[in-house]
C-alpha cells in the first residue's frame, strides 16, 4: 500500500492548507509520496523539508513589502509575486528552505504544471533542493496574466491548476491507493467559467492550446470534483475541506486575514487528526 497527499491550490486559500500540513508534521504523519498544485506546491514543498509553520510565517513577515507580491512588481517584472525576491531570495537569505532535509527525507514530492504549449500538464518529480527546483514550484503557482510564461529545462509553464486542478487520479495511476486530498472550497461549490478570458486570450495569444485549457478549466475541475467524490464514496481516499467557503481572496496584504485562514486550517487538522490516522492503518 502506497500512501499519498494530494494538494490542490488556489492562492492564499492555501493557508488553510499549511494549517493542516502543520499539525499533521506536528503529529508525525508521514506518506510515501505527495502532489501539489499552485499553493499546494509552493506550501506543500514545506512539508518535505519537515519545516511547520514556515509558509505562514513568511507570509506573514512579508505581507505588505512591495518586494514580494505588488502591482509594481508586476509592471517591472511581468510577475505579481516578484520570481527573484519570493523563490531565490527569501529561502536563501529570510526564512531559510532547509535543503538537507527536503533531500534527506525519501518522500516522493511532485509538482504539477501546464505545458503552455500543450495545454497539458506537467507532474514534475523533484528530489533534489536547490534554485531549479524552487522555479519548478515557481512555475506551478504561477497564475496566467499575474505572471509572465517560465522557460524550463526545454518546457515553456504556468500554473499546474489550469490543466490538472486535483491530481487524485494522476496519483492512483502512478500506484498511490491510498490519499488524503486537501480541497481548498467547501463541499457544494461549482467552478465557474473564467470571467478574465478575454485578457486571458490577449496575454496568452502565442498559444492557443492554452487558451482552450482555461477556457475549459471550469468543466474540467468540476469533473475532478465528482472523481474526488466516487473515490471518498468508496473510501479510496480521505477529503479534507473546509466547512465554509475561507474568508480571503486570491491575493492578500493583510496578515490577520492570512492568520484567520491558517488557523482555520489547523483547526480542522486537528479535528481529522484522528480520522487521518486510522484512514492510512486501514487495510485496502
Amino acid at each position: 500500500m502506497k500512501k499519498g497527499l494530494v494538494l490542490e491550490g488556489g492562492a492564499m486559500r492555501g493557508l488553510f492548507t499549511a494549517g493542516i500540513l502543520d499539525v499533521m508534521m506536528e503529529s508525525g504523519i508521514g506518506f510515501d509520496g505527495m502532489v501539489g498544485v499552485s499553493a499546494g506546491a509552493a506550501f506543500g514543498c514545506n512539508y518535505k523539508s519537515r519545516q511547520p509553520c514556515r509558509a505562514i510565517r513568511y507570509n506573514i513577515r512579508f505581507a505588505r513589502d512591495k518586494r514580494y507580491c505588488s502591482w509594481q512588481s508586476w509592471w517591472k517584472t511581468g510577475d505579481l509575486y516578484n520570481a527573484r525576491f519570493g523563490y531565490h531570495i527569501i529561502p536563501i537569505r529570510y526564512d531559510i528552505f532547509d535543503d538537507k532535509a527536503f533531500e534527506a527525507n525519501p518522500m516522493a514530492f511532485y509538482a504539477v504544471c501546464t505545458d503552455v504549449e500543450t495545454g497539458k500538464a506537467v507532474y514534475k518529480r523533484l528530489d533534489k533542493s536547490g534554485h531549479l527546483t524552487y522555479d519548478w514550484i515557481r512555475a506551478s503557482a504561477s497564475m496566467p496574466f499575474a505572471s509572465k510564461v517560465i522557460e524550463l529545462e526545454g518546457k515553456k509553464v504556468l500554473d499546474g491548476g489550469v490543466a490538472d486542478s486535483i491530481p487524485l487520479e494522476f496519483f492512483e495511476h502512478i500506484g498511490y491507493d491510498r490519499n488524503i486530498v486537501i480541497l481548498t472550497q467547501p463541499e457544494g461549490y461549482v467552478k465557474e467559467h473564467n470571467r478574465l478570458m478575454p485578457l486571458m486570450r490577449i496575454a496568452l495569444r502565442k498559444y492557443p492550446n492554452m487558451i482552450e485549457a482555461l477556457d475549459k478549466r471550469h468543466l474540467m475541475y468540476n469533473r475532478q470534483l465528482e472523481y474526488v467524490r466516487e473515490a471518498e464514496r468508496e473510501g479510496r481516499c480521505l477529503v479534507i475541506r473546509p466547512d465554509a467557503k475561507l474568508p480571503i481572496g486570491h491575493i492578500s496584504h493583510d496578515p490577520d486575514e492570512m492568520m484567520r485562514v491558517y488557523n482555520i486550517g489547523r483547526e480542522m487538522g486537528e479535528r481529522k487528526l484522528d480520522e487521518m490516522r486510522k484512514f492510512l492503518k486501514k487495510n485496502i
